[in-house]
């Protein structure tokens, strides 16, 4: 039986998920947290459909009945995309939340706004980022610019260099004759390169993402599910990942405690 002390779990592919990892530990100090990432099948991004719905259903399942986690977080957006649906049918009783790009925000921040969208490529393929786009596609215009290799610069703790600099060059600058005014940052690995992101798109673009909406939307359903802790209980985060490199696991740290 699910108790108000029991664990609030977050899952991502790798390590991109520790971004809304610290939004809920920020908004929820109280709460004890397991992040798990798999990053022995990372990317994610580029896998098919099939291969993420199984990876997916099969650790946050593992995460309920094994770990007793009260609540998840989905903390992927390709994840998100294959698979949280058919969690909240196969768990209908346990808080669950995805992430999606923040797309809304960047279009309500200015007039005529013209909006990147970066993300990987199965985010932007799937119908679940089409249908948002959809919603604002008469308001703005939008951009999707898909990202394969982005997030293993993250997965290899590599933030800045040439490197990456000219990777995010030949994503951003190609786009910047349009009048771009905002950056959605459509995968949890990118608010970590998220400064090089934003000296390349210079400082009139406004960089977005959906960390803090994503923790306060699991917030609410666990208030609306009676399970959040109200005592003064000093939270601990336990990282777990499915990789035999146990340098992931002082990653994950490492990320945690950096400055988004």
């Amino acid at each position: 039986m699910t108790q108000v002390a029991d664990p609030i779990a977050v899952f991502d592919s790798g390590m991109g998920g520790i971004s809304v990892l610290k939004e809920m530990v920020g908004l929820m100090p109280n709460e004890d947290f397991i992040y798990y990432g798999d990053s022995k099948h990372a990317p994610y991004g580029t896998k098919t459909l099939e291969e993420v719905r199984k990876l997916t259903i099969e650790h946050i399942s593992d995460l309920i009945e094994h770990n007793h986690a009260k609540a998840i977080a989905v903390a992927c957006n390709t994840a998100t995309s294959a698979a949280v649906r058919i969690l909240r049918e196969m768990y209908p009783a346990v808080p669950l939340v995805g992430v999606e790009p923040a797309i809304k925000p960047a279009v309500m921040a200015c007039e005529n706004p013209k909006i990147l969208v970066m993300a990987t490529p199965m985010t932007l393929h799937e119908d679940k980022f089409h249908q948002l786009e959809a919603l604002y596609i008469n308001q703005a215009d939008i951009y999707p610019v898909p990202c394969p290799g982005l997030m293993e610069f993250v997965e290899q703790g590599i933030l800045d260099g040439d490197q990456l600099d000219n990777f995010l060059k030949g994503k951003i600058e190609p786009y910047l004759d349009k009048g771009i005014t905002g950056i959605v940052l459509g995968c949890t690995h990118y608010p970590f390169v998220r400064k090089r992101i934003e000296a390349i798109a210079g400082p009139s673009i406004e960089v977005f993402d959906g960390s803090l909406g994503t923790a306060r939307e699991l917030l609410r359903r666990l208030t609306v599910a009676g399970l959040n802790r109200k005592d003064d209980h000093k939270g601990q985060v336990t990282f777990l990942n499915s990789s035999e490199d146990l340098s992931k696991i002082q990653l994950a740290r490492n990320l945690f405690e950096r400055e988004i």
